[in-house]
């Protein structure tokens, strides 16, 4: 505790020191009997005072210390109690309002300690700028004012004079401060790991070290011409040349010196009557064209270097980014690669080539499908426009796709789901799509062979199964008692093997869903949902069951095996049917019309007022055995909707479900391919169920 007083009052003390210092510096020049003076730097150093000290306890003490040294200095010159007041009241309302701006707008600049900021970035110097700016101008709302109430005189010139001259003032000893007051501090820190200034400085090439040495020796040159000799002549321009100089080839830390020295020496040779601005007769104009010199100098010289530094910093980071981003993907084993419209890779990870088995073209252009050797999963040959980089660069949705690679690198083939996606935007002037391979042979083997097995299995337990249904239907034509405790087990046998044989032709229509060559075909799938749904109806009325109302419209042709198709239509319609609430009556609509998205599919929407798709389950219950509602008392094998995902993901289509957007139920929505080009040429709309029954 002791200690931490002791450290505050102590940078209290030294503060107080360097402000009475620059205090006097600021007397020195004075340039009439008004107390004008040219430059007054303890402005700069009541902000750095301030804003060091904002977290101490004891900045109370940092106030009376600042009220002591303004009393003091003020009646020694001369000043008057009210006027002195004044000045007070303006060093105050200054101080609190820079520490309060930059604790706003910069709030990381200043860690609480004189050596704890440094302006890296532009638009931190423009806060910094605009903080020192305001707070100037709140202090000068209260100094000029109080002369004006004591000497019943208000000078617009000495106002100017006075934003301008604390403005520059904060901007160039808050810089200076922040970057000297930081770097000597933190090399004592670490005096024996780092260089010192001098060995650095015998680090640079003898190039930089010359470039350093001729900026310092034609600034000097040309600052003794236009201030030393050419006397009132207007070339004091000429030399932000070298500021320019300083801030695009040096360090910032070396501009913020220059400015720094090199505006002292504009302000010397001014002060006493040399230069451009020393031959101007009014004393508060020329304090103001003085000061707007240097801070013309100073704003100039640190833009340019944060510009430079952060120029410099972006492209150190985007060079890491990307020596990042090289290391991942040369080491992922996804092939992933950028292409253009043209056909060019603009980027192309190893797994690429890995995976097409080294067959790669050697200028970098992708050459057609057969020069690879790409093939559809079933083994038919995959045309170029359906190499899923130029479906994504035509725009079209692409899902992953499985592609059959099989070539001189890999005679026994290789499976590899592939993906596109067209990049927003253009390079240049081209659209591009990044493309991603994945190996999934060994899971696509795997998957097969599970589903052979299944269908190999479910193929064998039909015949014992059809022997158990047989026995039972013998059995129960003996007896003769329907309720006998015999009678009742025959009915659970019963049930329980329709129960099997419904899952073993699940089973076997999902084999023959993954495995079963297709028949592709140009049909009307209008006929086809018609009739299923003329077939539901009079199974309906045949059981005594509440007749469904379905309604069909836009239903054109399609491309694909006919009676896949069916049988994904005629599951999804049943299922519709079978999954509404108990007393209420189904009411189902199948609506085609060509897709947005893919102009050459056409979407088939199935929506019902069921008992809907629990939330969550939506993408779910496409998965192998997976129910629902198995707690609801619903009779199924869970492999209905696997089925239908099957058949069309083999027609290169999709599925999804939804919720009925107009109220309860679900919609189903399946993508085919569209065989007619008029999507004007849709089916009439097909009404069954309950309007047909009257």
């Amino acid at each position: 505790m002791l200690g931490t007083v002791v450290r505050s009052l102590g940078r209290t003390a030294g503060f107080a020191a360097l402000y009475v210092l620059a205090t006097y510096a600021g007397r020195l020049t004075v340039m009439d009997a008004t107390n004008l003076s040219l430059v007054w730097p303890a402005a700069g150093i009541l902000a750095v005072w301030f804003v060091a000290q904002r977290h101490s306890r004891w900045q109370w003490v940092d106030v009376v210390a600042l009220i002591g040294i303004t009393l003091v200095v003020n009646v020694a010159t001369g000043t008057g109690p009210v006027l002195t007041g004044f000045f007070v009241a303006a060093n105050l309302a200054q101080a609190y309002a820079f520490t309060f701006l930059l604790g706003r707008w910069l709030p990381d600049l200043w860690s609480g300690s004189a050596t704890g900021a440094v302006l890296t970035r532009l638009h931190e110097l423009w806060r910094f700028i605009a903080a020192a700016a305001v707070a100037t101008g709140c202090g000068a709302l209260i100094g000029p004012t109080g002369v004006w109430l004591v000497s019943e005189h208000y000078s617009i010139e000495a106002t100017l004079v006075w934003l301008t001259r604390n403005t520059v003032s904060i901007l160039l000893v808050g810089v200076a401060t922040s970057r000297i007051g930081r770097l000597v501090p933190d090399w004592w820190r670490h005096r024996r790991t780092r260089e010192t200034p001098v060995q650095r400085w015998h680090r640079l090439p003898l190039g930089r070290q010359a470039e350093y040495l001729a900026l310092i020796a034609v600034s000097a040159l040309a600052y003794y011409l236009a201030f030393g000799v050419a006397r009132g002549l207007p070339v004091a321009f000429a030399l932000i040349t070298t500021t320019i100089w300083a801030g695009l080839r040096t360090h910032t830390t070396f501009v913020v010196l220059h400015d720094l020295t090199f505006g002292t020496v504009a302000v010397l040779f001014t002060l006493h009557g040399d230069g451009p601005f020393g031959a101007i007769a009014s004393h508060p104009v020329r304090a103001l064209i003085a000061q707007l010199f240097v801070g013309t100098v100073a704003v100039v010289g640190l833009a340019l270097a944060l510009s430079r530094d952060e120029r410099d910093a972006l492209i150190t980071q985007t060079r890491e980014q990307a020596a990042l981003m090289t290391t991942i993907l040369d080491n992922v084993s996804e092939g992933i690669g950028v292409v253009d419209e043209n056909g060019h890779f603009l980027l192309r990870n190893p797994a690429v080539g890995v995976l097409l088995g080294g067959v790669t073209s050697p200028t970098g252009h992708i050459q057609a499908a057969a020069y690879y050797g790409l093939f559809h999963p079933d083994g038919t040959p995959l045309a170029d426009e359906d190499l899923p980089y130029r479906r994504a660069l035509s725009g079209a949705a692409v899902a992953p796709m499985d592609i059959l690679i099989r070539n001189a690198g890999i005679p026994e083939g290789r499976v590899v789901s592939q993906t596109a996606t067209l990049l927003p935007g253009r390079f240049g002037d081209r659209r591009c799509a990044v493309v991603a391979l994945h190996d999934v042979t060994a899971d696509r083997r795997h998957r097969d062979e599970l589903a052979k097995f299944a269908g190999v299995v479910a193929h064998d337990l039909l015949n014992p199964l059809a022997t158990i249904e047989g026995w039972s239907d013998l059995l129960q034509q003996d007896i003769t008692d329907p309720d006998d405790e015999i009678a009742a087990g025959l009915i659970r046998i019963q049930r329980a093997s329709a129960r099997m044989r419904n899952l073993i032709n699940d089973l076997l229509a999902y084999t023959t869903a993954r495995d079963a060559a297709l028949s592709p075909a140009r049909f009307d799938l209008a006929a086809v949902v018609g009739d299923i749904v003329v077939g539901r109806v009079d199974h309906a009325e045949s059981s005594g069951q509440d007749i469904p109302v379905i309604r069909t419209s836009g239903l054109g042709m399609v491309d694909g095996d006919q009676v896949l198709i069916r049988q994904v239509f005629d599951n999804l319609i049943g299922n519709a049917i079978k999954y509404t609430a108990p007393g209420v009556t189904p009411h189902l609509t199948v609506d085609g019309h060509p897709d947005p998205d893919r102009p050459d599919l056409i979407r088939v929407d199935i929506t019902d007022n069921g008992i809907g798709i629990p939330a969550g389950q939506h993408e779910a219950v496409f998965g192998n055995f997976h129910r629902a509602h198995r707690e609801a008392g619903y009779a199924g094998t869970g492999l209905g909707l696997a089925i239908c995902k099957r058949v069309v993901e083999r027609h290169g289509g999709t599925i999804t479900a939804a919720d009925n957007p107009a109220g309860p139920g679900s919609r189903i929505t399946v993508r085919l391919p569209y065989a007619e080009p008029d999507p004007d040429r849709a089916r009439a709309t097909v009404l069954a169920g309950a309007d047909n029954a009257g």
